[in-house]
């Protein structure tokens, strides 16, 4: 860690467009400032993503690392914020509670730290159960889940881990626990979603803002 290359968070003030860092809320360790081992400058900001920057600080009092890590290239943030936010946040058959736990269910398969701190927070939020959060995180298989969110985490992680062996009855199972194939589309693009992400992040050492690990607690 002691090489790790320093990537200042992106906040909302720019000097001559260079970013200067914002410390989040409850910043107990270098992962608001070191947020990824790669020494990539910021790339100034539109007028639309410094304004949806803007609404992060206003919502959440701070920027998510992951958007000031992928902030290098104007292009890949602004894809990255679209698909997240049409996968995520945009009308599904999926509650935004089960599309938290796809994510915390293959983040945990894939190990990465980021996406777990962040959307195990998320699920702790959402949920209003702390227990859950830190079950999904562990293993959700040890979690009192229905019969609905099982089927589609089970699915998740199959697809996650041996995607290759996905085959009718699987899709099958899930349209048993009430989903749709709408639905099932929409399990299966979060979970690439989150696979692809996971991905950089680990790839990046990418770090989680220090103020996900107190929320929802």
């Amino acid at each position: 860690m002691a090489n790790r290359a320093k990537q200042k968070q992106k906040p909302i003030r720019r000097t001559g467009g260079r970013a200067t860092a914002v410390a989040s809320p409850g910043q107990s360790t270098g992962d608001d400032t070191e947020i990824t081992a790669l020494s990539l400058a910021p790339a100034p900001l539109g007028p639309a993503m410094d304004a949806y920057f803007k609404k992060c600080m206003e919502k959440l009092g701070f920027v998510p690392n992951v958007l000031s890590a992928y902030a290098f290239d104007a292009a890949k943030l602004g894809a990255f914020v679209a698909m997240y936010n049409d996968l995520m946040l945009a009308p599904s058959g999926l509650s935004k509670l089960e599309r938290e736990m796809i994510a915390v269910a293959v983040s945990a398969q894939n190990r990465c730290y980021y996406c777990l701190t962040a959307h195990g927070a998320a699920v702790r939020g959402l949920s209003g159960d702390p227990v859950l959060g830190e079950l999904m995180v562990m293993n959700y298989r040890a979690a009192r889940l229905s019969q609905r969110q099982r089927a589609m985490l089970d699915f998740a992680v199959k697809l996650t881990d041996t995607p290759w062996a996905v085959e009718e009855a699987d899709r099958e199972d899930v349209r048993r626990a009430g989903f749709t194939n709408r639905d099932i589309w929409d399990i299966a693009a979060v979970t690439a979603f989150f696979n692809m992400s996971n991905r950089v992040a680990s790839a990046t050492d990418m770090r989680p803002n220090s103020v996900y690990h107190g929320q929802a607690r």
